[in-house]
């Protein structure tokens, strides 16, 4: 994506938010048609960049605007790049973020076929917020990318009155300390959305193989909900994501309760299937947490219907070992990936 001052007509591939020479805002051009019109190929393996060999393109949309992209299929030069939407509620999306977070929330929904909004449509994010740090440690939700779902829904009509952002704590930590540490809480006040504690809300009791789960009926209250979790890598889960962030919906006396009579694993492997089908999971993969609990930067964006899907695919991008149980049941061969495919982003983040 590229941004255009209306008056100087000047454009950047950077979202600055002012003409400097202009001081006024800067419109997005969005490129709608892509050619290649320069091809590079690599065979030396770099640290970074391992699996060889791969494709350099240089790039053109209809505005003359021009970039560079990594791939591993080999184009022709003229030939048009085009990423399909693929509607598919087991398929997860992958995008870069190069600059713009809002960008590649938009272009993971986009790929997973959309989602349809309006004015009165009543939504739920679930953000992962589980202990009080700032944002640079990666344990919680970015404040950049719960920014950047905000604005993908009032872009597309929500209000936001109808937007809640719901959390709550499972440690004696109140939930209050870590939103305003995390600088989420400062969020929902710049765009006036409203943060819940789920841990005050109803609960609903729900049955499955043998599990109990309450679950807070906001969850069922609402037309959408959106998990939002960050991606950490984890020595005994394998990955703590999208899956583990849903637990955040249980009554915490359940989840508890649960975790003595089961496994985590098991809990996991059930969950996600006594939540709404429409449950949508946008996965902050910009700063993962390694096992040894630093953060490395891996810059993408995740999406899917599909919860385990999405760890899982995450587990190979990261090239994690020694999967649980809970994960190697998930066939990475059977995963639709659209977007960026895994081998133009895999490296071992590990050893980072």
């Amino acid at each position: 994506m590229f941004y255009q001052c209306q008056k100087c007509k000047r454009v950047w591939q950077h979202p600055i938010q002012k003409c400097p020479y202009c001081f006024l805002e800067v419109k997005p051009l969005r490129s709608n048609k892509i050619k290649v019109i320069g091809i590079s190929k690599v065979g030396i393996p770099t640290f970074l960049h391992p699996k060889v060999p791969y494709f350099v393109l240089l790039l053109e949309d209809e505005k003359g605007n021009r970039w560079v992209q990594k791939s591993k299929r080999e184009y022709k030069i003229g030939e048009q790049l085009k990423y399909e939407p693929r509607p598919d509620k087991k398929a997860v999306s992958i995008w870069r973020v190069k600059y713009d977070v809002l960008e590649a929330i938009e272009k993971v929904i986009e790929l997973l076929g959309g989602i349809r909004i309006d004015q009165n449509s009543k939504i739920l994010i679930v953000p992962t917020l589980v202990s009080p740090v700032h944002p640079h440690f990666a344990e919680n939700t970015s404040p950049e990318v719960l920014e950047a779902v905000i604005k993908f829904l009032l872009q597309r009509g929500a209000k936001p009155e109808n937007i809640k952002i719901g959390a709550q704590s499972f440690t004696e930590i109140p939930i209050e300390v870590s939103a305003q540490k995390s600088r989420l809480l400062e969020v929902c006040f710049r765009y006036k959305v409203v943060p819940l504690d789920l841990s005050k809300t109803k609960f609903i009791l729900k049955k499955l193989n043998g599990f109990g789960f309450e679950i807070s009926e906001e969850v069922f209250n609402h037309d959408f909900v959106i998990n939002l979790p960050t991606l950490n890598l984890d020595l005994k889960l394998g990955v703590r994501g999208a899956t583990e962030n849903l637990t955040r919906l249980l009554k915490k006396e359940s989840y508890f309760s649960l975790k003595y009579l089961y496994s985590e694993e098991k809990i996991l492997e059930n969950i996600s299937s006594i939540l709404p089908e429409s449950l949508l999971n946008i996965a902050d993969g910009i700063s993962v947490q390694k096992t040894n609990k630093i953060a490395a930067f891996l810059g993408l964006i995740f999406g899917s219907f599909d919860p385990l899907n999405l760890d899982r695919v995450f587990a190979e991008v990261c090239m994690r070992k020694n999967l649980p149980e809970y994960l190697k049941k998930v066939r990475i061969d059977d995963i639709l990936v659209v977007g960026r495919e895994i081998e133009e982003v895999q490296y071992d983040i590990e050893t980072s």
